[in-house]
């Protein structure tokens, strides 16, 4: 799906594993982070990572594509298979963010940044973040790390009561001496936790490139790319800018470490290995996909000059040419035509035609190549089926309404928290006059948003029109009484 950012903050504690398909979505890092890490250490860890409107809101700018997401599946699956961990178990998830950087938070999310896939030169420098970033969650790290924070919180309350006693009793006294000693066993206590947190971490980062390295050599991969990605940063950490070097910040890189990083690549069978064309064209092709839609179109020209003439290159000026305004449009349109002309079974081309007629305000025009690019996927694209059914309803011809519904229903089915797809089953539903279904989708879609008051509102009005007993109300009634986790 085509990216189109825009901010809402999200604050519900449930798993954030569905965001707008064409919209950035902004979660609370309160919700993600609440069972995953202290508060103090949140801070500590993410500094730098986030551009500053999403810090200031605490939230994840996270973004949602098809072919972006489904390249990212299958560099993954088999890593975590690897690692023990089956398969759609952790879902790797984009980040809005143009620094380079990858994290975990949990056994079930690799948060990988666009900064880091537009980057990377091959997939298998974006496989070895992943195969590392899945030796943090096969090693249990997030647990360690939450018990080391919890051990550490009881151990610093201690050494501020023995502070603070220090300095009660030096006041008392009137001894200047004694109160800034207890000024110093506060400051030195809080210093070493910092300490033996970050040889902690620092060990974990090492534990994680060594069972990386173990799952690329379990499925003939390179670990090449890994060591590329760390090379690239040693050295780093100690000038680090808060936003251009998160990747360095967060993943400290020791001498020792990029030596045994070094010898364990090296000694691979595996070393040489290279991606396959076939797939070294298709991370060209994410990259291209996201500096049209991400970056100034001066800068995607520049990057992508008119003598380039590759697939690619020609993706990413089509894209720019569309976005770029004033007689845009006609460009792009005939950018993407020619790429289809070239590549009629790219269900990627299909879709941002449809994209591009639906934003210029065509729906009834986009209808086609959008069910083109849906019928090339088999009917299993979640996110081009939903914005499918958005041209459809855009149209106001009431013989949409059941196509649809239709879509929607398979998108909710398949991602049962895509809280846009239920907000569109909402719009679908009034316009068919069902307006207890109506007000159930929409309280279903603001609760996966995040507005968990204004869902219940819709809820209560919801359950006024359903059978008392039947499955619509009881997920109506789940809505009213859920309680928030503290």
């Amino acid at each position: 799906m085509p990216i189109y950012p825009r901010y809402v903050v999200c604050s519900t504690p449930f798993n954030p594993s569905s965001s707008d398909p064409k919209s950035m979505i902004l979660f609370d890092l309160r919700a993600v982070f609440r069972a995953a890490l202290a508060p103090g250490l949140v801070a500590g860890l993410l500094i730098g990572l986030l551009p500053a409107p999403a810090a200031r809101a605490q939230g994840l700018p996270l973004i949602r594509d098809t072919e972006i997401e489904l390249l990212l599946n299958d560099y993954s699956q088999s890593i975590f298979r690897a690692a023990g961990l089956g398969t759609g178990r952790v879902t790797v998830r984009i980040v809005n963010n143009e620094a380079f950087n990858a994290f975990v938070v949990d056994g079930r999310n690799v948060f990988m940044h666009t900064g880091t896939l537009v980057q990377a030169n091959t997939p298998n420098e974006v496989i070895g973040v992943i195969a590392h970033e899945a030796g943090h969650i096969a090693g249990g790290h997030m647990a360690a790390l939450r018990s080391r924070i919890a051990k550490d919180q009881t151990r610093a309350l201690l050494i501020q009561l023995l502070g603070i006693g220090a300095m009660i009793g030096g006041a008392a006294s009137g001894s200047q001496e004694v109160g800034s000693a207890g000024q110093g066993v506060m400051m030195g206590g809080n210093e070493l936790i910092m300490r033996g947190l970050t040889a902690e971490r620092r060990s974990q980062e090492s534990a994680a490139d060594q069972a990386g390295l173990k799952y690329l050599n379990a499925t003939q991969q390179s670990g090449l790319g890994m060591l590329i990605t760390f090379e690239r940063f040693a050295g780093q950490e100690l000038f680090s800018d808060a936003h251009k070097d998160a990747f360095a910040r967060t993943h400290p890189v020791a001498t020792d470490r990029l030596a045994r990083l070094r010898q364990l690549v090296g000694t691979s069978p595996y070393y040489n290995t290279k991606d396959s064309p076939e797939l070294q064209l298709r991370h060209d092709m994410m990259r291209a996909k996201l500096s049209g839609y991400m970056e100034a179109p001066s800068i995607v020209f520049n990057r992508y000059p008119v003598s380039d003439t590759s697939f690619p290159a020609r993706y990413a000026r089509t894209i720019a040419s569309f976005r770029q305004g004033a007689g845009g449009f006609e460009q792009g349109l005939a950018g993407v035509n020619a790429l289809i002309r070239d590549r009629p079974n790219d269900p990627y081309f299909w879709e941002i035609k449809g994209d591009f007629l639906q934003k210029a305000g065509r729906p009834q025009e986009a209808i086609p190549p959008l069910r083109k690019a849906l019928q090339l996927h088999k009917g299993d694209a979640p996110l081009i089926g939903v914005q499918l059914a958005q041209a459809l309803l855009q149209t106001k011809e009431a013989r949409h309404s059941d196509e649809a519904i239709d879509l929607l229903r398979k998108a909710v089915a398949r991602e049962p928290d895509n809280a846009t797809a239920y907000n569109t089953l909402g719009q679908a539903y009034y316009d068919k006059g069902l307006l207890p279904q109506s007000e159930l989708a929409r309280a279903q879609g603001l609760f996966y948003f995040g507005a968990l008051k204004q869902a219940q509102e819709f809820a209560k009005r919801a359950q006024v029109g359903l059978k008392p007993g039947s499955p619509d109300w009881v997920k109506a009634d789940d809505i009213i009484n859920y309680k928030p986790q503290t």
